[in-house]
This record gives C-alpha cells, structure tokens and sequence, in this order.
C-alpha cells in the first residue's frame, strides 16, 4: 500500500518515489489500481477518506457530472448509515429512476421559468421524456432492447456496473474495519 504524506503546508509526499505530488498524481495511482493511505504528517491521523472526497470535489468543478447527482445524493443521504445501507440506496434502480425523472422535470421546470421553454412544449417534453402520465394500458410493451436502450439514454447504471461498486464498498469496509480495530 501506498503511504502518502500531507504536511502542514498540504502538500502531499509520495513515501515510494520520495517526492511530493498533487491530487491529480494520486488520482493517477488510483486509477491504475494502486491501495493509498493518507496520513497528516503532524498529528499521524489517517485522512485518506478525506482526500479521497477532495479529489472527487476537484474532478467534478473540472468535469461537471463526473459522479453522477444520484450517486452524490445517495452518498449524502447514507451520511451516518451503514454501508450496507448505502450500497442498497445506491442499487435500488426504482429509486434511480425516481431521482432521474426528478432531475429531468426540474430542469423542464427551470427552462420553462426563463421563458426558453412554453408551457405546453414542456409538458410534451415530460411525457417524452419521462413518461409518467402513462398508464400501462397506454402504453406499448418495450422490448428488452428497448428498455437496456432507454437505461443507457438516461445513463442508469447496469446491474454489472452496480456489482462493481457494491465489491468496491465492500472492500472499503473490510479496510474500514481493518483501520477501526488498529494494531493488535
């Protein structure tokens, strides 16, 4: 495991290489599948979960939706939760799909208030877009194809990806609770 460094004038020391890097430098080793500790050279505290958020906050002022608002939300809304928890808020694809239909109605909502958008072209764009006022009956069964087809329109994560991030934040747990227990 990586051990970097964060000095009173927060920069950050790579352990291995011995020099000081950025966010964006343990950013990199991240991606690349390297396990990073953070350490506050002054007082010894662990505060890897903190830079860890801090390169999250820096990546999206960069790349606005970077995480997805879901993802970000679900991750508020567990704030004092269990993981396990959180990782069922984060998967229950009935939710997600709440929470985006909420995002596309706020943003017709905000169009329609500039003026950018008429009242009755918002509400064609509603029933496109988000289908709500459709009943069953209403509406023609969807193939497969054409549900996976209207998942990836709206960006909603597959069940593979949902696997990924639940083994994630289960191996973030054991760590978690590996740093709770401390040396024995």
């Amino acid at each position: 495991m990586l051990t970097i460094k964060r000095y009173p004038n927060r920069k950050f020391y790579d352990t291995e290489e011995k020099r000081y890097i950025t966010l964006d430098d343990i950013s990199a080793r991240i991606r690349e599948g390297r396990e990073v500790r953070v350490i506050d050279q002054a007082s010894g505290e662990e505060i890897t979960s903190v830079v860890l958020t801090q390169i999250i906050f820096e990546q999206e002022k960069k790349q606005a939706g970077f995480v997805p608002r879901s993802i970000l939300t679900g991750l508020v809304q567990a704030g004092g939760f269990t993981i396990s928890r959180m990782r069922s808020a984060l998967a229950n694809p009935l939710e997600l799909l709440k929470q985006i239909d909420e995002e596309i109605d706020h943003r017709i909502e905000i169009l329609t208030k500039r003026g950018e958008l008429a009242e009755d072209e918002a509400n064609r764009w509603r029933m496109k877009l988000i289908n709500r006022d459709l009943s069953p009956a209403e509406s023609s069964p969807l193939s497969e194809a054409d549900i996976q087809n209207l998942l990836d329109e709206r960006e909603v994560p597959s069940r593979h990806d949902l696997e990924i991030l639940s083994d994630q934040l289960e191996q973030l747990m054991l760590k978690l609770e590996d740093l709770e227990s401390g040396p024995d």
